[in-house]
């Protein structure tokens, strides 16, 4: 478990060169409030950014630094966890990022992400998304669990139940894997020519013990086959040297395109987001004649003007979603050109070694020909060195035969074990163990706000939603203050099942003006019955309902700006 105790940062967004101090572990229950642009959200940012690197709102890091003082720029969090105490240091102008555990600091020789992975990996055991699925629920830049693409839900679900390990581990598997192919074929070939050598030493050896002298002519015109065949594999060699650089020239650029695919994805995602917000915009002033809010009448004229402008923008967003499906299209055939190219190319790497295995294995015999021939022309062939040499290719040919078993056995393993390790392996049946526990919580908590719906994720986390009357919706069917609770579910159960596995699991939770949206109050009334229910929590309220929410909380934070800074009010 993650304890977090103290936060504080300076020179920080509208923060001047005075530290704010929060106690992350105070109290049970904290209201944070203040006017717009008071600084409430900075909050967010300030944890973040202190641990991996990156503000929770869309905010690039050279803005982060209060643009009056513009540096000394410095974010410290502390926190416990595995029975020891840490300590981030980050700063801007001038950079830095030490991390002090039992207040000693860290070893820093290693890259900056190296450094991180170490923080994320071996001390937090989370990453940016996973923390803020369990840690942070936020009206802003939080992307909500159901909003995530499959890959992405996969990648958090993962992460909460501890078993991003397995991911890793088939990374490194299937660069093992590639590896031993690579040496399985090479020492089957050197088996088959320590075999051939061996059988060829052999009849040399019953040939000489038939008679004293061996015609030199016949290694001679050995020599001669092996010449020829050297000079045939070196024109196989030049060939395929020759089809290796045309092949790499293929793959050239290659890196553009995987880039350009998971840039023309995330470009998907934020046209559908967009083109779903237009609908309602114009959903909402077809169906509605008087504003919800005030009740007073939309105006015709404004009314039309908005159904106007947001169908033309609908049809654009519609149009561009075609040409960037056509786009993606064109993107994933060009990747699968250059997947079949890299194919190709491995089984030319494949070929160049064998041929230069083959001509290593000439060239040793051709030497040893020579030597034959010497000895043969200066003295009679010695029978006694002619077993000798025939017994230690023996005893070489068993070697490698043990290496060839040993290579095919551990080829063997590793490929038994990439199918336990992939998606459908192990990690599945984990996922498939625990999503009864996750649907029946993620019910739970519906029910808790009076929301009753039956609420199921299967397999691929994709949501089938029921209504009392078993009419089937998904959650884009449902009002915002319906997702908001579904939202809610979420994270209470993520935080539930991190406990259980204890990965991400943390005393702390942060919610981001949920009030304010679409909350309504008893949708505020359920939600304070959920809290109420959890123990050894620090939850932290950001809202403008400060009023209403007073008597719900046992510590209350305001933000204020004093001459042109944030700063707590005293």
């Amino acid at each position: 478990m993650i304890y977090f105790k103290k936060l504080r940062w300076r020179n920080f967004l509208s923060t001047g060169n005075q530290f704010i101090e929060v106690d992350l572990a105070k109290s049970p229950s904290t209201l944070i409030i203040g006017t717009n642009g008071a600084g409430k959200s900075t909050l967010l940012d300030a944890l973040c950014f202190s641990l991996f690197n990156r503000a929770f709102r869309d905010i690039k890091k050279e803005q982060l630094v209060n643009t009056i003082n513009q540096n000394d720029c410095e974010i410290e969090c502390e926190f416990e966890t595995a029975n020891k105490k840490y300590k981030v240091v980050r700063g801007i102008k001038p950079n830095k990022f030490e991390i002090y555990c039992n207040d000693v600091l860290l070893n820093q020789d290693a890259s900056n992400v190296d450094y991180q992975n170490m923080l994320e990996q071996n001390i937090l055991k989370c990453n940016y998304r996973a923390f803020c699925q369990v840690v942070i629920l936020g009206s802003t830049s939080y992307e909500p669990f159901m909003h995530l693409r499959a890959r992405y839900r996969r990648e958090v679900v993962e992460e909460i139940l501890d078993i991003r390990v397995f991911s890793h581990m088939d990374l490194l598997l299937r660069q093992k894997q590639g590896e031993l192919n690579k040496s399985v074929v090479d020492v089957k070939h050197r088996y088959d020519l320590m075999t051939e050598k061996y059988e060829l030493q052999k009849k040399h050896f019953e040939e000489v013990q038939s008679r004293d002298y061996r015609d030199i002519d016949d290694r001679r015109d050995q020599l001669k086959e092996n010449e020829k065949s050297n000079y045939e594999y070196n024109q196989k060699l030049q060939l395929l040297n020759e089809k290796i650089i045309s092949t790499k020239a293929e793959i050239w650029g290659s890196e553009k395109v995987f880039k350009k695919e998971s840039e023309l994805n995330k470009l998907e995602s934020k046209i559908e987001h967009k083109l779903d917000r237009e609908k309602k915009d114009v959903e909402f002033f077809e169906n509605n004649d008087n504003c919800p809010t005030c009740t007073q009448p939309i105006d015709e004229r404004f009314k039309q003007t908005q159904i106007y402008e947001g169908k033309k923008q609908i049809s654009k967003l519609e149009e561009g979603l075609q040409q960037l499906t056509a786009e993606m299209g064109r993107t994933q055939e060009q990747i699968k050109q250059y997947k079949a190219v890299e194919k190709r190319l491995n089984d030319l790497d494949i070929s160049v070694a064998k041929i230069n295995t083959s001509i290593s294995e000439i060239n040793r015999h051709s030497n040893r020909l020579d030597t034959e021939i010497a000895k043969f022309e200066n003295a009679d062939t010695n029978t006694n060195v002619i077993q000798k040499e025939l017994e230690q290719i023996k005893e070489d040919l068993k070697l490698v035969n043990v290496e060839k078993q040993k290579a095919v056995e551990e080829k063997k393993y590793i490929d038994i074990a990439r199918e336990i390790l992939n998606d459908t392996g192990v990690k599945a049946n984990i996922i498939k163990k625990y999503l009864p526990i996750m649907n029946n919580l993620i019910n739970k908590y519906l029910q808790s706000m009076d929301f009753f719906v039956n609420f199921h994720l299967d397999q691929e986390f994709n949501e089938t939603i029921k209504s009392r009357f078993r009419d089937t919706f998904n959650y884009n069917s449902f009002s915002e203050g319906e997702k908001l609770r579904i939202d809610l579910a979420l994270l209470f159960t993520w935080r539930t099942i991190a406990k259980m596995k204890n990965s991400t699991n943390t005393n702390l939770l942060i919610l981001d003006e949920i009030f304010d949206s679409s909350l309504d109050g008893q949708g505020t009334e359920d939600f304070f019955k959920i809290l109420k229910t959890l123990t050894n929590e620090n939850t932290f309220i950001i809202s403008h309902k400060g009023d209403i929410l007073f008597d719900k909380f046992t510590n209350i934070i305001k933000f204020e700006k004093y001459k042109n800074f944030t700063r707590i009010a005293q």
